[in-house]
């Protein structure tokens, strides 16, 4: 194979160059000590980062992508990106895989359509105590997980934009 060597990018943090990104959290609230977790995640990243970031409460995760969507219809310019943050626990029905199909769906259609910088944090899981596992701060942090690939793809963006 024949090519130019190009430099990579460290993969720890993004380099974000420019204002201060701003963001829109959204956080599905069906499960609230769950939402709570991956909200303090996603927070000491976006804090770390220097980001302005906007909070929005939704009931479940069905709505997380109507609420980033009615955002992009109605203020297209305002947020540099997006994080879902959210959970959905297997139940005894096929409603979980519904929802989940329904959500994911939303979420990844909504980023490639529009080219958003999206973190997705929905959990889905088979049990509370792997939902635990994965929204704690000292164990998965899928919260800061999720804002962290938002200024990632953010970074990503601007580059772009410089090129």
């Amino acid at each position: 194979m024949t090519g130019t060597a190009t430099a990579r990018a460290p993969e720890t943090e993004a380099r974000l160059e420019g204002p201060p990104p701003r963001i829109m959290v959204v956080e599905a609230r069906f499960y609230p000590e769950l939402a709570d977790e991956m909200a303090a995640g996603a927070l000491a990243v976006l804090k770390a980062a220097g980001a302005v970031s906007q909070w929005f409460r939704v009931p479940g995760a069905l709505e997380l992508p109507a609420a980033i969507a009615a955002a992009r219809l109605r203020q297209p310019d305002r947020f540099d990106g997006f994080v879902a943050l959210g959970c959905v626990i297997r139940g005894g029905t096929d409603h979980y895989e519904h929802v989940c199909r329904e959500s994911m769906h939303g979420l990844t259609g909504l980023a490639a359509r529009h080219g958003l910088a999206l973190g997705n944090g929905l959990l889905t899981v088979a049990h509370l105590e792997q939902a635990w596992s994965r929204a704690r701060r000292g164990e998965g942090d899928k919260g800061g997980d999720a804002a962290r690939a938002c200024l990632r793809l953010i970074a990503l963006h601007r580059a772009l934009d410089r090129m």
